[in-house]
């Protein structure tokens, strides 16, 4: 197969790191791959070695217009037979350039096949929402990192029911494996002694949460001194300004640290004792499955496809509640550390056998084979829709649907 994979930007966060780490396994087995990326090159980005396109387009209708005909011309010139898009922006770009990609303009007939990936359950409001559902025709699949997305976007007919299709994202055991060396070395760098360590992961934003996550931590703190908070994830501006004065308010300046991006994720959870996650609304978020796979307990808001993660749902609390997140944290920490190191381990047993990346690549690669038949039959053959589990049609019993 020759896919191209297409990514508003190479950016460091967590969407941008699964479609390289899919992108790298599929040319590892063999099928042509490159990525289209709408953005400009950013200081900092995911490293790879695949070909990689920038459209530089910015938020000028010339730019715009500049990048569809680099595109283009890109498109013509390498012929992939699938297109396979990530969150709003590019799936946009990706459907529209599918539009343009018939005989009449001799890109690539016949059109390529266009599968398109939503992230989040938030990709935006109603206008958002009324353009995924008004260009849906133009791709043939559109996928979702867990059932919430999923639900919620069938539910606002931005999905079809019928075309929509749940493959969770893939984690790396390899990458994310305990340690005991790099615990230490990175904890008595960091300058930590005996104190009980909570990291959280995540770009400063309002999907985080991160004011609900600091109020948590003072419930927190109060009750149990001997505890501190890391914060991993890009900081920058206004919101980091705002998020410290509320530490210093809340009298966590000393036992809270805000660490920016970091590149050391799997030392960083190393060091940890546990993760916390306080997001207001998420996807499938991948700092989860990267500290189950680093064997440390998690708890986190019920929000997006954690509890779909997750191998019990004990410690889930609702979102926007810093007393019940509080509550779980320190019921965590009162837990014996046999008991914790317990809960470590079988989270890293889920994700190895459930979650794990070269699963889910296998999971793409059926798909993806499975629609490019479907493209090269006639409509009437009868390929339908995969199932909602991820899996397509072909390997699965699915629910029918009306003609």
């Amino acid at each position: 197969m020759r896919i191209c994979y297409v990514l508003t930007s190479l950016g460091m966060g967590g969407a941008e790191r699964q479609v390289l780490a899919l992108a790298e396994r599929m040319a590892q087995r063999g099928h042509a791959v490159s990525l289209l990326v709408l953005r400009p090159r950013l200081a900092e980005e995911w490293p790879t070695k695949l070909d990689v396109v920038h459209l530089d387009m910015r938020r000028t209708p010339a730019s715009v217009f500049s990048g569809f005909l680099k595109a283009r011309r890109f498109l013509r010139k390498e012929r992939p037979d699938l297109l396979h898009s990530h969150s709003f922006h590019a799936n946009l770009v990706a459907r529209l350039l599918n539009m343009l990609a018939s005989p009449q303009v001799e890109m690539a007939p016949p059109q390529v096949v266009v599968v398109c990936t939503v992230h989040n359950v938030n990709e935006g409001g109603w206008l958002r929402m009324l353009l995924y559902r008004l260009t849906d025709p133009l791709s043939k699949r559109t996928t979702t990192v867990c059932e919430a997305a999923a639900s919620r976007f069938v539910r606002l007919k931005a999905i079809p029911q019928q075309k929509c299709t749940v493959i969770a994202n893939g984690i790396d055991p390899a990458e994310f494996e305990p340690e005991h060396e790099r615990r230490m070395q990175t904890r008595a760098a960091m300058g930590v002694g005996n104190e009980f360590i909570w990291l959280a992961a995540g770009r400063i934003a309002p999907a985080k949460d991160y004011p609900n996550l600091l109020r948590a931590f003072a419930l927190v703190k109060t009750s149990r001194p001997e505890v501190c908070l890391w914060i991993a994830g890009e900081a920058t501006g206004p919101a980091l300004a705002e998020l410290i004065e509320l530490s210093n308010q809340l009298g966590l300046d000393r036992c809270v640290q805000f660490l920016g991006l970091r590149r050391d994720m799997p030392a960083l959870l190393d060091a940890a004792d546990a993760f916390v996650l306080a997001s207001a609304w998420e996807g499938m978020p991948l700092a989860v499955g990267e500290a189950m796979a680093m064997q440390k307990p998690v708890v986190s808001t019920n929000v997006g496809g954690v509890r779909d993660l997750l191998v019990d749902t004990e410690f889930l609390v609702p979102p926007a509640d810093p007393a019940a997140l509080a509550a779980a944290m320190l019921e965590t920490m009162r837990l014996p550390s046999e008991d914790r190191q317990i809960r470590g381990r079988a989270g890293r047993v889920r994700i190895q056998s459930t979650f794990s990346m070269d699963a889910k690549a296998d999971e793409w690669e059926s798909l993806y084979s499975t629609l490019l038949e479907g493209n090269r039959q006639p409509q009437s053959s009868g390929a339908g829709p995969a199932s909602r589990t991820g899996k397509p049609q072909s390997l699965l019993r699915h629910r029918k649907t009306d003609p």
